[in-house]
């Protein structure tokens, strides 16, 4: 299955091509109301894990080592049934992972994004049994 998953701050505005919009924090974003911020499902077990996301702290120096371990979490089997169930969920061929962090860089959404691509391309391909 092919799926388009992009990424945008919770405080840009939503715009009709976004798709399936999902917000990817474990918190809600700081200075955005419930009534502004337009979202279609808010997936906040997908978010790194609390002791993960305060060791990281957005730290620009501890990225590297962030990214191994949050990949790590999300190849864990719940999430990557959390991630199936998201795409399914979609229904469409595009997601748009909305977050609140600064940093468009160095930030979990990144990731997220590429691990939900990851997993949808192998949504589908069943092994075949051998015989």
């Amino acid at each position: 299955m092919k799926i388009k998953v992009d990424i945008k701050r919770a405080y840009e505005e939503a715009a009709k091509g976004d798709g399936y919009r999902v917000l990817v924090d474990r918190l809600w974003p700081r200075g955005v109301s419930k009534e502004e911020l337009h979202y279609d499902a808010w997936c906040k077990d997908l978010a790194p894990s609390p002791a993960l996301r305060k060791w990281f702290g957005h730290k620009v120096e501890h990225w590297d080592q962030f990214r191994d371990e949050y990949q790590t979490e999300l190849r864990g089997k719940e999430q990557e049934q959390r991630m199936r169930q998201l795409v399914q969920d979609a229904g469409a061929s595009h997601i748009t992972l909305v977050y609140g962090a600064r940093d468009t860089e160095h930030n979990h959404a990144i990731i997220l994004a590429a691990e939900i691509e990851r997993v949808a391309r192998h949504m589908g391909k069943t092994p075949r049994k051998q015989g």
